[in-house]
């Protein structure tokens, strides 16, 4: 499996725990710790999926979606939420396009089973939001 993977998150802990896990599967991992360094490298970059953290300085996960979203250069990439998502934060991240969630913690197999289904996931206009979503994992 090859595919690169650009990991938004301000935890340096939680972008190690994800980097090793995707390139254990064979991914290509890129890492940034906001939503504003993810918009200043991703070009440069050119991942086939993204992972977000929702809450991070500067600008966050969704907002971060959004923009990715909007631009047409980008609005084609595969997006998930990796997070303590709440119900709010799901429903925030439908409306910006958001294709996957994975709540954390997260076990290694969930991720990389997300990331897979992503990578082979092409994205349209016309494709429906919902049939492309990993459902949370609820964590007490």
């Amino acid at each position: 499996m090859s595919g690169r993977v650009l990991v938004v998150d301000d935890s340096k802990v939680i972008r190690q725990l994800i980097r090793v896990n995707l390139e254990l599967e064979g991914f290509e991992v890129v890492t940034a710790v906001d939503g504003a360094e993810c918009l200043e490298i991703v070009h440069q970059v050119r991942p086939d999926v993204v992972t977000l953290d929702v809450v991070m300085p500067r600008l966050d996960g969704l907002r971060t979606a959004a923009r990715l979203r909007a631009d047409p250069r980008t609005r084609g990439l595969r997006l998930a939420i990796v997070s303590a998502c709440t119900h709010f934060d799901l429903e925030r991240g439908e409306a910006a396009g958001v294709d996957g969630y994975l709540g954390k913690p997260f076990e290694p197999g969930e991720l990389v089973r997300l990331v897979r289904r992503l990578m082979h996931v092409e994205r349209t206009e016309s494709q429906s939001q919902h049939s492309h979503h990993s459902q949370p994992t609820q964590h007490p």
